[in-house]
């Protein structure tokens, strides 16, 4: 049984990139001495043991139910039990995982997936049978599981089984940037009509159900018969810790070996020390404030150009995020796959701002910036950027929100607030918050020919000419778009002086991150 101090703690580790799964996943990315990129990294591995993790859960209602994983505690516990058909590389890029390939037609709206021979814990095969059952249930209309808008773009009726470990999956309309469907976060492969997910669930992942404890803890043991070779622990145990004291407190206990979701404060407390080893998983969450592009005044494109120029980016990651973190150039996903890091690197010019804004006519603006204690560094990053906009004349009106409802409020309401993301793909990113029709539109950035460029880029089958379009959508992005984005923020983890291999090129969610079939303690 876990500590006791580690109950009834209120901090939710939230997942969601925004807050709230509405908003898009947040993926986030392994370590210092603890760490290794694997075996020849730190010596040879070594078999057996138990490892404790700590994550903040969710309380008496977790589940082990992959397709309702909203949390990371939900999503890791997820990972060690069950396999998806594809999962994304550092660079959010797809890498097969139960799919052992995937090939699409010319015209790119059918593509045949054939499977890896793998077996779930009961030594029955994955077969496109199963698969099709996930993913229908999945996609259930009756259901609101997370991965259901991922899959939104396959015809599930027309979809079909052409052998035991292929399948025929027919799309809506052409996408080139298909296999990141498979590696969407929650599309997890059960067996069919599975549904006893938290008495004794069945997955095809690196470990077995023990036993489950909502809000308290989960035990898994080493599947012997994984495709990808046993892991070296015996024993994985996840902790529900909810406040980050509480996770450090049992990391220097030496109650857990593994602590997630740590702040930069205490990584530079403990950095070094000895004590425990510190993980920096560099550039994974997206730090920005988002204009509104629709309503005055940033529907004048002078007027978003002067805010770039405003931004004095190292001080909002110096201040805001402690310094774990890396500036940014006013685009999603800096080392992604498609990232357009040709374009140069803004920095703060305050006379050329106060020039933009007399053009348009906003000298002496006035505007308020929406922000809140949701997420790490946002009052922080409000308060310094306030300061900033005042030496370039504008006054800005910080006007704090509540944690709970945030994310619903700032996504249609008022014209400036701070917003973040964890790691999606840069195609993910534009089909959800940058078409006309995306739901999470939060800069109201809605353009027909900039759709168009993106239809024209999922109809592209050369990677290299697909990558030039996004790059085109990127380059007016730069110069007109509506997400002012100021910084990347380190994702920080904690672990005993005895943990070997946590990867440390890893953004959360993807598919290092958490992979503790990969660890072992020396």
């Amino acid at each position: 049984m876990p500590d006791e101090r580690f109950l009834g703690l209120r901090r939710r580790g939230f997942l969601a990139a925004t807050g709230a799964a509405s908003l898009g996943a947040l993926a986030l990315t392994g370590c210092g001495g603890s760490g290794s990129e694997g075996p020849d990294g730190d010596g040879v591995a070594r078999r057996g043991g138990r490892l404790r993790a700590a994550f903040a859960g969710g309380g008496a209602g977790e589940t082990l139910d992959p397709h309702q994983a909203n949390l990371f505690a939900d999503a890791a516990r997820a990972k060690a039990l069950y396999d998806k058909l594809a999962d994304y590389g550092a660079d959010l890029s797809a890498q097969p995982r139960l799919a052992e390939k995937w090939e699409a037609n010319k015209t790119l709206d059918r593509w045949q997936v054939t499977l890896r021979k793998a077996t779930f814990h009961d030594d029955k095969p994955v077969t496109a049978t199963d698969v099709l059952y996930s993913y229908r249930r999945i996609a259930d209309p009756e259901k609101a599981f997370r991965a259901k808008a991922s899959l939104d773009l396959l015809d599930l009726d027309a979809s079909r089984a052409t052998g035991e470990r292929s399948i025929e999956f027919v799309l809506k309309r052409p996408m080139a940037d298909f296999p990141n469907i498979l590696a969407a976060f929650g599309a997890y492969i059960v067996p069919e009509n599975a549904f006893d997910f938290d008495e004794k669930p069945i997955g095809s992942g690196p470990f077995r159900f023990v036993s489950f404890s909502p809000g308290r803890s989960a035990v898994f043991r080493r599947y012997d018969g994984y495709w990808e070779g046993a892991p070296h622990l015996d024993e994985l145990e996840f902790l529900v810790a909810n406040e980050e004291s509480a996770r450090v407190n049992a990391l220097l206990g030496g109650q857990v070996e593994y602590a997630h979701e740590l702040n930069p404060a205490t990584a530079r407390a403990h950095e070094g020390k000895g004590g425990i080893e510190i993980v920096r998983l560099p550039g994974s969450a997206m730090q920005a404030f988002c204009m509104k592009t629709d309503r005055a005044p940033f529907d004048d494109r002078r007027v978003r150009e002067a805010f770039f120029l405003i931004a004095d980016r190292e001080e909002l990651v110096e201040g805001a995020l402690s310094g774990a973190g890396v500036i940014g150039n006013d685009l999603f996903g800096k080392g992604y796959e498609y990232y357009a890091d040709g374009l140069p690197q803004r920095e703060q010019d305050l006379g050329r701002a106060r020039a933009l804004l007399k053009q348009a006519g906003a000298e002496n603006l006035k505007v308020t910036l929406d922000t809140s204690a949701v997420a790490a560094g946002f009052t922080e990053a409000a308060g310094i950027f306030r300061d900033q906009a005042k030496r370039a004349g504008v006054t800005i009106d910080v006007r704090m929100g509540s944690k709970d409802s945030y994310w619903a409020d700032i996504l249609d309401n008022g014209t400036l607030c701070c917003y973040r993301s964890g790691a999606l793909p840069i195609e993910a990113h534009i089909s959800q918050r940058l078409l006309t029709d995306s739901t999470t539109n939060a800069t109201k950035w809605r353009h027909k020919d900039f759709d168009t460029l993106y239809q024209q880029a999922q109809s592209t089958s050369d990677r290299t000419e697909r990558a030039a379009v996004y790059e085109r959508m990127q380059r007016r992005l730069y110069s007109e778009g509506g997400f002012l984005i100021w910084g990347f923020a380190d994702w920080i983890l904690g672990t005993a002086r005895n943990v070997r291999g946590v990867a440390t090129k890893a953004p959360a969610n993807t598919l290092h991150w958490a992979r503790f079939d990969k660890v072992w303690l020396a």
